[in-house]
């Protein structure tokens, strides 16, 4: 089994006559399943064209009327990619992936807001992934998002991480030791996102098919040391940490909109004290959370 998606997920790409949209929506297509997952685009203004025989319509209620599918995956340009979130919301999905980067902090706000308002009345709860995130991936069925395929393998080890290098990196060293993935989760670097840490550890605690978790973080914000609290108290599989940002200087950003220290409990080197503490196998060398996972099984 994987988490939120498999062979039989029917996806929607959001901004699909858009280069990148175009290019890993064709990537995506390419991989295992997706030719056969990947079932409608969206653009208001190529409504009833298609790209390579996928029919592309003005909004992601039609897509979804007409195509089944339940998950969408969105490279809408930064100013207009918080409407596409809430559009996928609006159409009751299951899961919006969102890849664009470069989202403005409030238009953030506001969707998420708009997110909770919309659950609290009673209505069907979007998850969403993502922003500034390369998407997710079920080996051998269906890959979503902007990640390599060739460098996953089929498996049993779940990984999850803010970075989408380091989603790569981690991947590349299991396959290279002849261990494959139940699935991989990139859940971005921005400070206001959809699914976090905690959330995609429950998804792969929950997944028969998953043995083992390698957990990437970042510096700045708590939620790495919250994932860490939960697994403590209820995820009975072995789980292997890394912070990236080990020699990041206080009160500087870091690359991702996240990644900012304000001191105190989401250093890196505090990050993975909790970790270790919540019974984590810890490394501060990327290089090695491979060989270190494997050590575990």
């Amino acid at each position: 089994m994987s988490i939120y998606i498999n062979k039989d997920t029917k996806v929607i790409t959001q901004g699909i006559t858009g280069k990148t949209g175009m290019f890993h929506t064709s990537k995506c297509r390419e991989y295992a399943n997706g030719a056969n997952c990947f079932v409608a685009g969206v653009n208001p203004k190529k409504a009833g064209e298609d790209f390579e025989g996928v029919p592309i319509y003005a909004t992601v209620q039609e897509a979804k009327q007409a195509s089944g599918a339940t998950v969408s995956v969105i490279y809408v340009p930064p100013a207009g990619a918080a409407a596409a979130i809430w559009e996928a919301v609006e159409a009751d999905l299951d899961l919006a992936i969102c890849i664009t980067e470069g989202i403005p902090v409030r238009d953030m706000l506001e969707v998420r807001n708009k997110m909770k308002a919309k659950e609290a009345a009673g209505g069907k709860k979007t998850l969403l992934l993502g922003p500034n995130c390369p998407g997710l991936i079920t080996p051998d069925e269906i890959k979503i998002g902007i990640m390599p395929g060739h460098i996953h393998k089929k498996g049993r080890v779940g990984v999850v991480s803010r970075s989408g290098t380091l989603t790569y990196e981690a991947v590349a060293q299991l396959t290279e030791l002849g261990i494959g993935q139940s699935s991989a989760v990139g859940i971005g670097g921005d400070p206001i996102n959809g699914l976090k840490h905690i959330d995609v550890m429950q998804a792969f605690n929950d997944d028969p098919d998953t043995d083992a978790v390698i957990m990437i973080g970042e510096i700045g914000g708590p939620d790495e040391a919250e994932a860490a609290r939960w697994c403590k108290a209820n995820m009975k599989k072995p789980i292997v940490g890394f912070i990236a940002g080990v020699t990041a200087p206080p009160g500087k950003r870091m690359g991702h909109a996240g990644a900012l220290i304000s001191g105190g409990a989401d250093t890196a080197d505090a990050k993975l004290a909790i970790m270790e503490e919540c019974g984590f196998k810890i490394t501060r060398n990327p290089s090695e959370m491979g060989r270190l996972l494997k050590g575990l099984l």
